[in-house]
């Protein structure tokens, strides 16, 4: 059976690499090189650098010479859907690609398209499945493989598909989105390779979506503000939802500070005078820095607890360790961030 992979990130690799053998792989389909700042050119996406290291399967030869042909478009429209054709795929496989498939797109594809989605859907539809799960603080997210709907009278369409195989994951409140999108990236091509066999067999099993919806939004720079009036458990799991990308960040004597890792103790009120600043007040406004403690890091009050701040990084600085970052600045407790 003759494929169409398509994806961009990351997260989307693992999936290529067992779609490439478990079946032809005529194609990729990926995103066009992004801008990187001033002066620092293009860069090519995670998927289109993986899928260059990869050997034809059979494929009609890239027009560069060599490899598996690699294809971007702006957007997926006539131009789009005759390239596509010229490889002649049986099916689609999608991974993170971050545009929609549309009818005419589709038809290009005898058996369809399957989508790789890192939640348990019907929960968090959408671009940030995975940040969603860990800022909701869901018990357990998941990888589904899942046919691609195409919009009707019931919904948009998007992640709307049968399900044709999934894996739970339970979560502990320590993931990160870069920790569990690396286990999701393992599972998802884990599944993909059996489902792309089965249906090249004409084997695979399809159920209906069970449940109610909820669905995820893209992420925006601003969205890592922290709350510090917001309960220390949510502090705690936005800083790992937002892990790489955007980062939680709060600021700091005019500042931009990103925490890169902390952990909230809920509950929690003043610790042992030996840790914490001298002659702090015993009910600090939320976001005081109260002081350090040598196993936990830099301690802050929260409406509810305690949050310890273990790896920041300042504004156009590195970032450090907490204890670092400490001995860096003068004056720093019982300042107040935010």
């Amino acid at each position: 059976m003759r494929v169409l992979f398509a994806g961009s990130p990351e997260i989307a690799v693992p999936s290529l690499r067992a779609v490439a053998g478990a079946a032809e792989l005529v194609g990729v389909l990926t995103n066009p090189e992004s801008q990187k700042g001033r002066g620092l050119g293009s860069s090519a996406t995670a998927v289109a650098i993986a899928a260059g290291g990869l050997a034809p399967s059979g494929a009609k030869a890239s027009p560069s010479g060599g490899g598996v042909p690699i294809l971007s478009f702006e957007r997926l429209g006539s131009e789009a859907r005759n390239a596509v054709a010229a490889l002649e795929p049986d099916l689609l496989v999608s991974f993170a690609y971050g545009r929609i498939f549309g009818p005419k797109f589709l038809s290009v594809f005898p058996r369809g398209g399957i989508n790789v989605h890192p939640s348990l859907l019907p929960r968090w539809r959408g671009p940030t499945p995975i940040p969603a799960a860990i800022l909701h603080r869901d018990a357990e997210s998941g990888v589904c493989v899942q046919r691609i709907a195409l919009p009707g009278a019931s919904g948009s369409g998007i992640d709307e598909g049968d399900i044709l195989a999934q894996e739970r994951i339970v979560l502990d409140e320590r993931e990160t989105t870069a920790s569990l999108s690396d286990k999701a990236a393992r599972i998802g091509a884990e599944l993909v390779a059996e489902v792309v066999k089965a249906i090249a067999e004409g084997r695979e099993s399809a159920r209906a979506q069970v449940g109610e919806a909820s669905h995820s939004s893209l992420l925006a720079k601003d969205d890592g503000l922290i709350d510090w009036s917001a309960p220390v458990a949510n502090i705690d799991a936005l800083v790992r939802a937002f892990d790489p990308w955007p980062l939680a960040f709060t600021h700091f004597r005019g500042l931009r500070l990103a925490i890169l890792e902390a952990v909230a103790y809920p509950g929690c009120g003043w610790l042992p005078p030996s840790t914490l600043a001298p002659g702090a007040p015993p009910s600090a406004a939320a976001g005081t820095i109260l002081g350090l403690d040598k196993s936990l890091g830099l301690m802050v009050q929260g409406i509810d607890g305690l949050v310890a701040l273990r790896r920041l990084q300042l504004q156009q600085k590195k970032a450090l360790p907490w204890r670092d970052f400490a001995n860096g600045l003068r004056d720093l407790m019982g300042a107040r961030l935010g």
